[in-house]
């Protein structure tokens, strides 16, 4: 039979357990996006994370994440919780418009100001084009970004401005758009990792010459 003071002990322990755990999962989390992001997903092994991360027991990232893949997930869904949670109160700000502008700066700054947040130095972005060069990965974080309700609303906003776009044109442009916004926020990362914020714009600046472009993408002339 346990006493009062032994159940209060056991308690305390088990915080304290959770706590660390805790604080183990997220340092091999940003240990596993900064190596991934440099060095590639695949060049990486979950004992090589373990280790960076300090800890002892070399397969710590199986026993908190369990494969590979699922340590990639949770990265992505760390990242992805967040922009989430900033494209919700953009969409509050442009709801009914009809303006191309407002759903790709939506688009495009939620993910700018989480970044912005976050200051420096960052890997996710570098992590993120890492990602799209693999099939398997790209598809997996694919299926996790795209059951995001918020990125559904503001693509079905922007759809609805371009209705009258060739159902093969769009989906070209949202390639090329795609794309182009993962690269350059890869490129901005680099670029400050390697040369500092003296090298490049404010994320605001970066932000609206990134919408300029891709506003000039989707509304460009249709030659075909």
């Amino acid at each position: 039979m346990t006493t009062r003071t032994e159940d209060a002990s056991a308690d305390v322990g088990g915080a304290a357990n959770s706590a660390r755990s805790a604080a183990t999962r997220d340092r091999i989390l940003a240990v596993a996006e900064q190596l991934f992001a440099e060095h590639g997903v695949f060049a990486v092994s979950n004992r090589q994370v373990s280790e960076a991360a300090g800890q002892g027991n070399n397969a710590a990232v199986g026993y908190h994440f369990g494969t590979k893949t699922d340590l990639v997930r949770a990265i992505v869904n760390k990242h992805s919780q967040q922009v989430e949670k900033k494209r919700g109160e953009l969409l509050c700000e442009i709801e009914g418009s009809t303006n191309v502008r407002d759903w790709i700066s939506c688009l495009v700054r939620a993910s700018t100001d989480h970044y912005a947040e976050m200051g420096g130095p960052t890997w996710y972005a570098r992590f993120s084009a890492q990602i799209l060069t693999d099939p398997v990965l790209r598809k997996i974080v694919y299926d996790e970004v795209l059951a995001s309700p918020t990125l559904q609303e503001t693509l079905r906003g922007l759809s609805d401005c371009l209705a009258d776009m060739p159902m093969s044109v769009r989906r070209a442009r949202a390639d090329i758009g795609r794309n182009a916004i993962v690269h350059m926020f890869a490129e901005r990362e680099r670029t400050l990792a390697e040369e500092g914020p003296d090298a490049v714009t404010s994320w605001e600046d970066f932000t609206t010459d990134l919408v300029d472009a891709l506003v000039g993408l989707w509304t460009a002339p249709i030659s075909r």
